[in-house]
């Protein structure tokens, strides 16, 4: 059974729910003070965020991160040539959400 993109995952690293509207800002301040190493990825036409988090993170659950870390809001899709932060090491990233 496939899982659905479109499911909220409130949870992560060994099941600690998190509140992901308080994330965004504390993610996207790590990574613009480049406390959160980060690669720059620039939109193309048709690619959406969860993609490229199963593409760079491992699981398209995690597009959030990528939107927090690139201060966009909270939509799968973003507009062709937004630059993305994708973050490199997601050890770092969990110090950051605990």
């Amino acid at each position: 059974m496939a899982i659905s993109r479109y499911r909220r995952t409130r949870r992560l690293n060994g099941g600690k729910k998190l509140g992901t509207s308080r994330l965004s800002g504390i993610l996207h301040r790590a990574a613009r003070e480049g406390k959160i190493p980060c690669r720059i990825h620039v939109l193309k036409e048709s690619e959406r965020l969860d993609h490229l988090a199963g593409k760079y993170l491992g699981t398209g659950q995690l597009w959030w991160v990528i939107a927090a870390c690139s201060g966009i809001g909270w939509g799968l899709q973003a507009p062709p040539g937004t630059r993305l932060k994708i973050p490199t090491d997601l050890e770092k990233v969990m110090v950051y959400i605990g």
